[in-house]
């Protein structure tokens, strides 16, 4: 836990000296660039109130704001949300997104490490952490990160075998959202979750695996079987041993099977003779 601590520290920390060298390197705009700026500031004085409305910007809640002023980033970082003044002429302004976003990763086809091929789809969420990163070193940090997925997704799923990529999606979403994260670290991007959506197996392999399943239980079910078999012999010998102590156990036996079908409602009765009888005919 305290390792994870001093990662996420050392890398705000890297952030915030990268976003500070972005709004601080050469920001002086020479005589030149002011001029042009006194200039805008005098056509707006010349020409109120009619110039205040393009002065004046409004971004949302969920909006920020990077100024250019006549190409630089102007010092103080993201503007918003709310009222901000740009100078006309020499300022221009981006406006971005900072709520989360949700993407859907293509179906990719995978080569595993056992050499199985398999079709993997996932979901990924991030949202835009640092403007000014975001706008100032990557041209569309969207699309870098729809791309940046599904290479990862690929080079992850490469390591693993067939069985870790059908037990082990939270572990292989953690690894990719991590490798993500780290990787739009300098483009300003919180990678926030990454989900596996869907593993597809070609159709010979699942009904290779479902053979071997059905195979699997019928082996137990025999299995299961024998032990029961085994069993009930064991219980018939020791039956067979009270019973030998005992001769009138037998006819509460014959007694007890004799109750047994006449509850069935059966036209068949059973008259139970001693066995000594049928010994004495047995005899003549």
């Amino acid at each position: 836990m305290a390792n994870d601590n001093e990662d996420v520290a050392m890398k705000e920390a890297r952030r915030r000296e990268r976003q500070s060298a972005l709004e601080n390197a050469d920001s002086d705009i020479g005589l030149c660039g002011w001029l042009l700026v006194a200039l805008s500031l005098l056509f707006v004085v010349a020409t109120l109130p009619i110039s205040i409305w393009m002065c004046i910007k409004i971004v949302k809640e969920y909006e920020r704001a990077i100024i250019f002023r006549l190409g630089r980033i102007l010092r103080g970082g993201a503007k918003g949300p709310g009222l901000f003044f740009i100078v006309p002429c020499t300022d221009s302004f981006i406006n971005v997104d900072m709520r989360t976003i949700t993407f859907d990763i293509p179906p990719q086809e995978v080569l595993t490490k056992d050499s199985v091929t398999v079709s993997v789809d996932g979901v990924v969420y991030y949202r835009v952490q640092n403007a000014t990163l975001a706008v100032a070193n990557i041209t569309n940090a969207d699309a870098a990160t729809r791309l940046l997925a599904q290479t990862t997704l690929r080079n992850v799923l490469g390591t693993k075998n067939l069985a870790e990529i059908l037990s082990d999606r939270e572990e292989i979403a953690h690894s990719m959202q991590s490798t993500l994260d780290d990787a739009t670290d300098d483009w300003g991007i919180k990678v926030e979750r990454v989900e596996i959506k869907d593993v597809k197996l070609p159709l010979q392999l699942q009904r290779a695996m479902a053979a071997e399943a059905e195979a699997s239980r019928e082996a137990r079910a025999k299995v299961i079987a024998a032990e029961g078999e085994m069993n009930a012999s064991r219980a018939l010998k020791e039956a067979s041993l009270v019973i030998a102590e005992s001769p009138s156990a037998l006819q509460l036996r014959y007694l007890q099977t004799l109750n047994t079908i006449a509850a069935e409602k059966n036209s068949t009765i059973i008259f139970p003779l001693p066995l000594e009888m049928m010994r004495g005919f047995v005899k003549q």
